[in-house]
């Protein structure tokens, strides 16, 4: 009855808007009424209460209705056509959503009859989309992110468009749209999109030689020069972004994410690279005039070059906003740092915490909205300068002499040092794929691709039985295994480092851990080298020590060591190549997400290797690979540039000595950021009281020291140390 059609849909809008309004009352539902017309066919009844119950009760809140358990049916049980029918039905999206019901209906009956009378099931023509004419067909391939069939269906719709111009701008433009929306409503994950846009981009690619030929026979008709064409032509865009990953750091997975989502929403993306300076982003952005300008970056020297740029982009005048990304970056350093330099209503600096929220960023700053959005940020970020600056105030830190006399103090009689290793000096070291595969941390692989389980089905492999993200996980997940399957295959990836063990004391004022060559060198007092550390001083409400690096290595008189490492994985950036060229940005994306686990699991490997075998102070551990994870052996093996040395420099100094250009391939870069990018470095301390920490914000006394100790002038060494610092540097 037409007066019924809108019952179920009215009863979702309506148990939501009550939820919003009395968030504490409890709402009940008859389902079965949903349904009632359908009676003798449960497997029709219980399609239309899956998909009623999908909404009802995870968008809506509905929390009460009587169902039969064993009969229920999970919405992915759902056949795509009874599905789609469901959806129309209980949405009432289209008039013939009861008559098309109904012939699905006739349908399972007949089934259940044949059945009964010892007969198989029905023979039917299966159902499926790729029956649909060929436009429907192009957005069901972008929407679910379907590459198979692409160049057919895009040739015949072209043979039957006027132009190949209007495939774009109609049905693939459509699905863009959707996409978009269903993305901005959290419908659809990370994923799912980057397949979306893969198939866009297959579809675009395949279109262009025509719509090339298009365009020179229409100018040659109209007596215009071919060679006078804008190949820059973008007026069709919804605006324009200038993405770059600042000078010095060779990180981009993240960006290229957001390049992918934005160019899902028709941004046109001006993707300029990695290791950017800000001579060539200032003169990019003015050649291709773009609207808006996005920084990125993983390495702490990269938050100085952020600030760099932003004081540039106000010298010389410019007026777009400036979007700043990557995880060392933060809201709070955005707003105390970098926006000073440049924030205005006209050209605000923001903060984008990931790709999911670039879209909403972007389109808020070149909407009519725009003042009223950025007077919100302003509003924001001024409050989060004055907290900071006030918090600062409030902190009390201890001089540098002072955090000295609390500093940890080992008793290496009654625990020393770890016995001398098996192997002193420099080793190169490599490791196969399958080797690693047991020790990779599929965590950070999901956090990569935005996808997050909520309580109690947080982090791997607990994500798969999430209910909003589960079924998206698997999904993924699969993809991986079989991308690491072919690389490991193909070995179009492989792993190599350098590890080093030397005889090592601190210094004699405890604050610095020389090296030696050999136990010879050691006993005649010959330096190979000094790794500088640095100590907490900010004061602590309890009676803990201030620490160091440097207190868990034992004074001259002892026999201690410490261990360093270089490793990383080769090949993903000719795999990336090769997906660029093919215009697979979920591949692409996903070598890359693949190296980076590859290249952790290689440290984690190695960590055991040196524990049990090389050095061989744990000969005897026996850990599995998830107690490994969770940090059960002694020692530990922090990075350079991480909480409990925040201080980069610290790289040159490894390098120096375990020759990791020279013998497996390691580069720095400028702002020493690792090259290739997936790639992993550590000193290695053996001591079981040796923990991980962080030193936090240190003052300039110790800053002045520790610039001295490094014989480094000190502007230089405070730029290095800008984000830990307690006051302002000149």
């Amino acid at each position: 009855m037409e007066e019924h059609a809108n019952y179920g849909v009215d009863f979702i809008k309506a148990t939501k808007r009550i939820k919003e309004i009395c968030p504490y009352v409890k709402i009940s539902g008859g389902i079965s009424n949903l349904s009632f017309g359908f009676r003798g066919v449960m497997k029709i009844r219980e399609s239309i209460h899956s998909v009623f119950l999908q909404h009802a009760i995870l968008e809506s809140g509905m929390d009460v209705g009587i169902v039969n358990p064993h009969e229920m049916l999970h919405i992915s049980e759902l056949e795509d056509d009874i599905k789609v029918a469901c959806d129309n039905l209980v949405f009432n999206k289209s008039e013939d959503s009861t008559d098309v019901m109904l012939e699905l209906t006739k349908r399972e009956k007949a089934r259940i009859e044949a059945l009964k009378n010892g007969g198989g099931a029905v023979e039917e023509k299966k159902s499926s989309w790729r029956d649909l004419e060929v436009i429907k067909r192009l957005e069901h391939a972008l929407i679910n992110g379907i590459s198979q069939y692409i160049d057919k269906d895009v040739e015949e719709a072209r043979q039957k468009a006027e132009k190949p111009l209007h495939i774009i701008e109609g049905p693939l433009m459509d699905g863009m749209n959707i996409i978009g929306d269903l993305f901005g409503a959290g419908k659809m994950f990370l994923p799912q999109v980057i397949k979306s846009a893969r198939v866009m981009k297959k579809a675009v690619a395949y279109l262009l030689p025509f719509m090339e030929k298009e365009k020179i026979e229409k100018m040659i008709a109209e007596g215009i020069d071919p060679k006078d064409f804008d190949e820059n032509d973008d007026s069709n865009f919804a605006g324009k972004v200038l993405m770059a990953t600042v000078k010095g750091d060779v990180h981009d997975i993240g960006k290229n994410i957001v390049a992918v989502v934005l160019g899902c929403n028709n941004y046109k993306v001006y993707d300029i690279g990695v290791m950017c300076s800000c001579e060539k982003i200032l003169e990019k952005a003015k050649e291709y005039n773009v609207d808006v300008i996005g920084l990125s970056g993983l390495i702490t020297p990269s938050l100085d070059e952020m600030v760099v740029v932003a004081k540039e982009m106000s010298k010389a005048g410019f007026k777009q906003p400036l979007l700043i990304g990557g995880a060392t970056t933060s809201k709070m350093h955005t707003a105390v740092k970098i926006s000073p330099n440049f924030f205005t209503v006209e050209h605000p600096v923001i903060h984008v915490l990931d790709a999911s929220r670039s879209v909403t960023v972007v389109s808020s700053l070149l909407s009519g909205l725009k003042e009223e959005y950025v007077t919100d940020i302003q509003e924001e970020y001024d409050e989060m300068r004055e907290d900071y600056y006030a918090g600062l105030e409030d902190r009390y830190f201890l001089t540098f002499d002072q955090a000295k006399e609390q500093k940890l103090k080992i008793d290496f009689d009654a625990t020393p040092p770890a016995p001398t290793p098996k192997t002193i000096g420099v080793t190169v070291a490599e490791a196969s794929l399958e080797d690693i595969v047991p020790y990779i941390d599929w965590n950070p692989f999901f956090q990569t691709w935005e996808l997050r389980g909520r309580y109690p089905n947080r982090g791997y492999p607990k994500i798969f039985d999430d209910e909003s993200v589960g079924g998206e996980a698997k999904k993924l997940f699969a993809d991986a295994q079989a991308l690491m399957k072919e690389i490991i295959a193909n070995k179009s990836m492989y792993l190599k480092g350098v590890v080093g063990l030397f005889p090592a004391n601190r210094t004699d004022d405890g604050e610095d851990v020389m090296i030696y060559a050999s136990e010879e060198d050691r006993e005649a007092g010959k330096v190979l080298d000094t790794f500088c550390m640095l100590r907490q001083q900010a004061e602590k409400e309890s009676d803990e020590p201030y620490l160091s690096q440097s207190d868990f290595i034992a004074p001259a008189g002892y026999k201690d060591h410490l261990g360093m490492f270089a490793v990383s994985c080769f090949g993903c950036d000719k795999l990336v190549e090769k997906y660029e060229s093919e215009h697979d940005d979920y591949s692409k994306i996903m070598s890359q997400a693949l190296a980076d686990r590859f290249v952790e699991a290689f440290a984690e490997y190695l960590h055991r290797v040196i524990r049990t075998d090389m050095w061989g102070y744990a000969k005897d551990e026996s850990l599995t690979e998830e107690d490994l994870l969770k940090i059960k052996y002694d020692g530990i093996r922090p990075a350079p540039g991480y909480p409990s040395q925040p201080d980069h420099t610290e790289k040159t100094t490894m390098w120096n000595v375990i020759k990791a250009e020279e013998l497996a391939g390691i580069e720095l870069s400028d702002s020493l950021s690792m090259m290739p990018a997936a790639s992993v470095s550590a000193l290695v301390f053996a001591h079981p009281e040796s923990s991980y920490f962080a030193v936090g914000q240190i003052g300039k006394d110790q800053v002045e020291s520790y610039a001295g100790r490094k014989k480094m002038e000190l502007p230089r060494c405070e730029r290095w140390l800008s984000p830990i610092l307690n006051y302002e540097r000149d």
